[in-house]
């Protein structure tokens, strides 16, 4: 009989506890933050910008035109965020760079990322391997 009652107990606990958490849960809930997913990532430079509305804070709108690496994104709503509810989202970019690529691909320098247009050496002074010996390299 004692075994009994232990277990009515133990269940009148586990059910005032679970209706003590469910009765609270709705009191002083915090807004999510949102933050950039890495997992929507299809290449290795995916970066996201921050999509706002006319009624958004200064905040926001001093971001405007800025794209970040997606792990390097601030958290919105921002933390200067004055606005009574923010709206803001971000949009996603396959790379952080904008524009385009400024490299000649018809140029020999353009594999190894070359951005000049130099047709002469532009280095001056003399080799560091001039006083290497002949047979340094056999």
């Amino acid at each position: 009989m004692e075994i009994v009652t232990s277990i009515i107990a133990i269940a009148a606990l586990i059910v005032l506890y679970a209706f003590i958490k469910r009765r609270g849960s709705g009191d002083n809930v915090r807004p999510v933050e949102r933050r950039a997913s890495t997992a929507v990532s299809s290449t290795k430079f995916h970066a996201v910008s921050l999509k706002f509305a006319s009624s958004a804070c200064e905040a926001a709108r001093n971001m405007d035109g800025r794209r970040f690496l997606s792990s390097a994104a601030p958290r919105i709503p921002l933390p200067e965020c004055d606005a009574p509810e923010c709206k803001c989202r971000f949009l996603h970019h396959k790379d952080r760079r904008a524009g385009d690529d400024r490299r000649n691909p018809y140029s020999p320098g353009y594999s190894s990322g070359a951005t000049g247009k130099h047709d002469v050496e532009q280095r001056k002074g003399r080799e560091r391997r001039d006083d290497d010996p002949e047979d340094f390299f056999s």
